[in-house]
């Protein structure tokens, strides 16, 4: 494990973490949206999405790892436990992607819905294209909603946060946990 930051925020590799999911050493937490974990969650992880996250649902012990898709959220979370005085929290350094990665299993429903980052795409494909035809055949002032999703896009890529992701995460289908 290594520390980062003054709140140590500390950060472990995917191998040091299936050891310890392997000994029971850690209580395994998912801070993705529902329709996320219901798709495909590391097994044994417990689901406390971070639109809803609440400190006191986490134990205090110190024995748990924080996760999410690539890190940026399970350190968001981290940084409410900090404020609710945790001393020091772990986070799985580069997410479930690290975990699937290095080869370990993770539990897969075939019936959940797609995919946050699929769904983003398709919402924003469909935007631009459709108001760069309107913006070609109707108005040029059609062009302001592609130039909007395009700026929008390059925020989340700096940014790793995707304010549409968060949006399309309240939608009444993707707060289902179908687990």
């Amino acid at each position: 494990m290594t520390t980062s930051g003054v709140n140590k925020l500390q950060t472990v590799n995917a191998q040091t973490l299936k050891q310890l999911v392997e000994q029971k050493a850690v209580t395994l937490i998912d801070v993705r949206e529902p329709a996320e974990y219901a798709g495909e969650h590391i097994p044994g992880a417990t689901l406390v999405s971070l639109s809803n996250f609440d400190p006191r649902k986490i134990p205090q012990d110190g024995s748990m790892v924080l996760y999410c898709r690539s890190g940026n959220r399970s350190a968001m979370a981290a940084q409410k436990l900090f404020s609710a005085g945790f001393a020091t929290v772990t986070h799985l350094n580069g997410g479930i992607g690290a975990w699937k990665e290095a080869g370990y299993p993770t539990n897969i429903n075939r019936k959940a819905p797609i995919s946050l980052l699929r769904q983003v795409q398709i919402i924003a494909g469909s935007s631009i294209l459709i108001s760069t035809l309107l913006g070609a055949f109707v108005s040029p002032w059609f062009l302001l909603v592609s130039g909007f999703m395009g700026a929008g896009l390059i925020y989340s890529g700096i940014t790793d946060t995707c304010i549409l992701g968060m949006m399309v995460a309240k939608l009444p289908y993707n707060r289902r946990s179908i687990v």
